[in-house]
């Protein structure tokens, strides 16, 4: 039997709209919008140290949200900023929060779903020499773990990144600045017997100014 499952990337500035007003509720309310079954965010936990959730707990649940534990020893809900979120009733069996070399400190949060898919956020450095080195990690962490793969992400790109054979890229459309969409910097990186059936941007005028970004989204085919 196929089954459909939608993942969205989104990075969600801590929850600071355009309009400078740190509104979590209001990210959860265009999260409902895009309709996923799993959330890849960025920028989801305040920068400083012992660097809060964006999203108060209490309110994910609230909205139905589950949550990977990446760093049990932090009340995050990501590591370096990167969370997985899952419909309540999606179970996770295996995470890494993987440490990415650069200039600046970078991560992201590997996820095993039920079914077997991995998932990814993620969120590569300015420089593309660090991009590179940061993708060959992700790569590499994902193919020990074994099985299909799909990252997302913001991976400050703007032209392409090299991937390994049987690999694709899904870049929905231009995400950033969400004021004037021109810049395709959020993706997704598929391994290889993923099947994508559609992906898409939400609209401007329904992500009610959340974030600088607006979030993207890709359905699977399992």
């Amino acid at each position: 039997m196929t089954r459909r499952l939608r993942v969205a990337s989104w990075n969600i500035r801590k929850a600071f709209g355009l309009d400078w007003r740190r509104d979590p509720a209001r990210v959860l309310r265009v999260l409902e919008l895009v309709g996923p079954d799993v959330a890849l965010l960025q920028e989801a936990d305040k920068r400083l140290p012992p660097r809060p959730p964006a999203l108060p707990p209490a309110m994910m649940r609230a909205a139905g949200w589950d949550w990977v534990d990446a760093d049990p020893d932090t009340p995050s809900i990501g590591h370096h900023g990167n969370a997985v979120l899952m419909r309540q009733g999606i179970a996770a069996f295996e995470v890494i929060a993987l440490d990415l070399p650069g200039l600046e400190p970078r991560g992201a949060a590997l996820v095993r779903l039920e079914g077997g898919l991995v998932v990814g956020a993620l969120h590569l450095g300015l420089r593309r020499i660090d991009r590179l080195r940061q993708l060959r990690r992700v790569v590499g962490t994902v193919r020990r773990m074994g099985g299909p793969v799909l990252l997302g992400g913001d991976l400050n790109e703007w032209g392409r990144l090299p991937l390994p054979r049987g690999w694709q890229e899904v870049a929905p459309g231009p995400s950033f600045h969400a004021q004037r969409p021109t810049l395709r910097l959020d993706r997704f990186l598929a391994g290889p017997g993923v099947g994508v059936s559609g992906s898409g941007v939400l609209a401007r005028s329904h992500a009610l100014r959340a974030s600088d970004h607006l979030p993207i989204w890709v359905d699977l085919e399992l």
